[in-house]
C-alpha cells in the first residue's frame, strides 16, 4: 500500500502536466462547440430552407461518425488537401466539429423551449425580432441550456482522452509513459480516473449552482 501511494505521489507532477493539456483541449473544444453550435442553431431556426438543409446534413454527419474516426480523418486526411495540423489542433478541430453538432441541438432545444406567447407579447410591446431574442428568449433559454450543457461538457472532457491516438501528450498518454517505466498500471490508471472525476464532478457542481441561482420559482422547463 505504501508503494502504491509513493508511486502516485512521484507520478503526480507528470500527470498534472498531462492534465493541463487535457484542460486546454477541453476549453478550446467547448469554445468551438459553443460558437459554431450557436450559429448552427440560428441557421436551423431562422435560416432559409437551403440553409436549414445544409445544417441538417452537417448535424447528421458529425453526430454519426465516431469521434476516433473523426480524429484520424482530420489528422491524416487534411495533409492530403495541403493543410497540416499539429496533433493538438487536429484534436481540437475534430472534436470541436463534433461538439458543435450537439451544441447546436442543445441551443435549438433551449430556444424553442421558450413559449411562443412570450414572443408574441414582446412584439406587442414594440420590440423588434432582434430585441425580442436578446431580452426575452435568450435569458430564459440559458436556464434550459445549462443542464444538457453540463452533460455535454462531461462528454467532451472524457473524449479528449481519444487524442492519445494521434499523439497528443494529454493525461492518458502521460500515464502510459509512466506505466512504461514503472510497470505498475493499476495505481496510475486509478490516479488518472481520480483526476477525470475531479474535473468532471467539480465543473458539474459549479454548473448546478449556476442553474439554481438562475432558477425562477414557478417558471421552469
Amino acid at each position: 500500500m505504501l508503494d502504491f501511494f509513493e508511486l502516485v505521489k512521484k507520478s503526480l507532477p507528470t500527470l498534472l502536466e498531462g492534465t493541463f493539456v487535457t484542460i486546454k483541449l477541453t476549453i478550446l473544444i467547448v469554445a468551438m462547440g459553443l460558437i459554431l453550435g450557436l450559429i448552427l442553431a440560428f441557421c436551423q431556426i431562422y435560416g432559409s430552407k437551403p440553409l436549414r438543409i445544409a445544417v441538417a446534413i452537417y448535424d447528421r454527419i458529425f453526430r454519426s461518425i465516431p469521434e476516433l474516426v473523426l480524429l484520424l480523418l482530420i489528422f491524416y486526411g487534411m495533409p492530403g488537401i495541403g493543410l497540416r495540423l499539429s496533433p493538438f489542433y487536429a484534436a481540437v478541430v475534430a472534436l470541436g466539429l463534433r461538439a458543435a453538432a450537439y451544441m447546436g441541438q442543445i441551443f435549438r432545444g433551449s430556444f424553442m423551449s421558450v413559449g411562443s406567447d412570450q414572443l408574441t407579447a414582446a412584439y406587442s410591446l414594440g420590440m423588434s425580432e432582434y430585441k425580442a431574442f436578446i431580452y426575452v428568449i435568450f435569458p430564459q433559454a440559458m436556464r434550459a441550456f445549462i443542464p444538457p450543457f453540463a452533460n455535454e461538457y462531461a462528454i467532451i472532457l472524457k473524449d479528449t482522452s481519444l487524442a492519445y491516438a494521434i499523439g497528443v501528450v494529454e493525461l492518458l498518454r502521460q500515464g502510459q509513459y509512466i506505466i512504461t517505466v514503472e510497470y505498475e498500471p493499476l495505481p496510475i490508471f486509478l490516479a488518472i480516473a481520480g483526476i477525470y472525476f475531479v474535473l468532471t464532478f467539480g465543473v458539474a457542481r459549479l454548473l448546478k449552482k449556476l442553474e439554481n441561482k438562475l432558477k425562477i420559482p414557478g417558471i421552469g422547463v
